[in-house]
């Protein structure tokens, strides 16, 4: 059976998750830094889960809009850190796999 590259899919889904979660935070009546930085764990986490080779290019994907969004409003990089969580959360999912995988053999 063939194997399906599923980076490209993974990577439209982490765009427009990451396009979601930016836009939400930059929204000038939200002021909820925690929710946004659970999403941003989360949604990187279910992705570093599903592709762990290329969870640092998916954290990119999710993580970039948060500080794009209050750049382009705004005009500071206060949110630069969103990254970070981003990164965090993709490689708890490959942790994570890594946890299942090993029990599960």
């Amino acid at each position: 059976m063939n194997k399906i590259n599923k980076l490209p899919i993974l990577l439209v889904i982490a765009i427009v998750l990451g396009l979601i979660i930016g836009w939400i935070d930059s929204r000038p009546n939200w002021d909820d830094t925690g929710t946004t930085v659970a999403a941003l764990i989360i949604v990187s986490a279910s992705l570093g889960f599903f592709q762990s080779k290329r969870a640092w290019l998916l954290a990119i994907a999710v993580g970039i809009w948060v500080p794009f969004f209050n750049f382009v409003s705004h005009q500071y990089f206060n949110s630069l850190h969103a990254i970070i969580f981003a990164f965090a959360g993709a490689y708890l999912g490959v942790l994570i796999k890594k946890i299942f995988s090993v029990r599960i053999s």
